[in-house]
């Protein structure tokens, strides 16, 4: 039976489900407020769509490659920095378990307390950031776990979280025009031409700062990389999908401005967001116990009424996130693992680390994993930072962790181009010159965002957040490098003792 090739509306609505983040607007507008629309608007125009044209050519090209990432680069820049470039890729999910793994209790207390309850729990005379860096560990522990036992079914519980998510989306967008209705159009965060260019945010007050914002812009449009395999399976690629990308671009990119600014009917940043409890992990929630509360003021209700309806759209967030969570783990504590053990060259590896067990599953490789990211969220969480805190470093390792690997996708492309014995299904960029002025200009964004980012603490003598923002992609990049060369010597070695066999054999 012939396999139904993907049309555009398909494929708008794939790009759409991978890469809008219901969270990531309250984020942005914690950081920078309406300012932050422009920001978004200029990563999808100087970041998402370039990129996503040229991972759909790498994925076009080498369809028939399993190892996704690792053989893009190993085709464009070599196997070193494939090997490199790769590792630090995979170091992003590390980032992202370890952040992840600490921000699921905040879902999970939500949906008893009916807000973010966290930041009282404690285990004996620990504070309540030890306490939760203990849960994450036993949660990193727990799910691999089950999942190295290929107890993959729960991960189908993301079906579910997904459609409470929408619901949210839905939920959130009505309750807000109901209340800017009912409050006759009058706004909590007031919309001026200063608003749309300034963060109300003090953090944020300095151009070196707002520089920095474009790595959480990027951050919200990551994700990219996983179309790159689907070219194989568009219809008639070379028209459905810069058509299909277009449309995609568009649609997220008004989402994302159109939820930064819906934010701003119920949440007066001041009043709401610059509060100490209010932190990077439990900003959603809060946001959406504000909304619920600002709902029920403008419908004529009691201030207990209003703070019941804010308690219970909290909880419905915290149950939807939680549910997507857990879906979110079971699938991501193990494919990108797996896609890196089987892409590389297995001689570059360890052997006990692409031995897969009876379920299909790089379980040696897991533990190995579990073990790292424990122990980072344990030096993370005991190093004496404030939940507050504690977020925002989490936050900052998981956004330039997520962003580095682009500098190797975009960096490679043109040595990719270059190449002139491989067939190409798909091409976009057909001009040498337009493309070399694209690259560099992706290249001078994504590099400039993450040195503002990793700088900001610096200057303002933050220098664990420095630190903590600052070692994920230099600690995995030297340990891949390490590696490679101590795997390519042993490799050297090998074969000479061979060599050094057979002529003592002749003789």
């Amino acid at each position: 039976m012939k396999k139904e090739k993907i049309k555009t509306a398909g494929l708008v609505m794939t790009i759409l489900s991978t890469i809008f983040g219901f969270a990531n607007a309250p984020v942005a507008f914690d950081q920078m407020g309406y300012a932050s629309i422009a920001w978004y608007i200029l990563a999808a125009i100087l970041f998402f769509l370039p990129v996503s044209l040229m991972i759909a050519e790498y994925g076009a090209t080498f369809k028939e490659a399993k190892g996704g990432i690792y053989s893009w680069l190993a085709g464009s820049i070599g196997e070193k920095w494939a090997f490199i470039g790769t590792f630090i890729w995979l170091a992003s999910w590390f980032v992202w378990l370890l952040s992840t793994s600490s921000k699921v209790w905040i879902p999970f207390s939500t949906i008893f307390a009916g807000h973010d309850a966290t930041q009282v729990w404690h285990f004996f005379s620990l504070t309540s950031t030890q306490t939760i860096g203990l849960l994450a560990i036993a949660w990193i522990i727990a799910v691999t776990y089950f999942s190295s036992r290929g107890m993959d079914a729960v991960a189908k519980v993301s079906a579910v979280g997904g459609v409470f998510v929408i619901s949210l989306d839905i939920i959130f967008i009505l309750a807000s025009l109901a209340t800017l209705f009912l409050n006759h159009g009058q706004m909590e965060q007031t919309v001026t031409m200063h608003a749309l260019t300034h963060s109300p945010n003090p953090s944020f007050s300095s151009p070196l700062a707002v520089m920095s914002f474009v790595v959480y812009a990027v951050f919200a449009y990551a994700g990219i990389e996983s179309i790159g395999g689907m070219m194989d399976d568009i219809d008639q690629p070379e028209k459905t999908f810069p058509k299909g990308l277009l449309v995609a671009t568009f649609l997220v990119t008004l989402s994302y401005a159109l939820m930064i600014f819906l934010w701003g009917i119920s949440t007066n940043w001041s009043e709401v967001l610059g509060k100490s409890n209010v932190n990077l992990g439990n900003i959603t929630y809060v946001m959406m116990h504000n909304l619920g509360f600002q709902l029920g003021k403008a419908m004529g209700l009691s201030a207990n009424t209003s703070l019941a309806i804010g308690a219970w759209l909290t909880r419905y967030t915290g149950l939807g996130m939680f549910i997507s969570y857990v879906g979110a783990f079971f699938v991501l504590i193990s494919s990108p693992l797996k896609a890196f053990v089987l892409g590389a060259d297995p001689r570059l590896l360890p052997k006990k680390m692409t031995e897969v067990n009876k379920n299909g599953v790089p379980e040696n490789a897991m533990w190995m994993q579990a073990a790292v990211v424990c122990v980072i969220i344990f030096l993370v969480s005991f190093g004496g930072s404030a939940a507050q805190k504690f977020y925002v470093i989490l936050t900052n390792m998981s956004n330039v962790s997520t962003t580095v690997p682009y500098l190797f996708l975009v960096g490679a492309f043109p040595f990719f181009k270059k190449r002139q014995d491989i067939k190409r299904p798909f091409v976009a960029f057909k001009n040498q010159t337009f493309m070399n002025v694209i690259v560099t200009i992706v290249m001078v964004i994504l590099i400039g965002g993450i040195a503002m980012t990793c700088l900001q603490p610096i200057l303002d003598h933050d220098y664990a957040t420095a630190f903590w923002t600052i070692i994920g992609p230099i600690f995995f990049g030297v340990v891949a490098l390490l590696f490679y060369n101590h795997q390519n010597k042993r490799l050297d070695t090998v074969k000479s003792n061979i060599k050094k066999a057979k002529l003592n054999t002749q003789n």
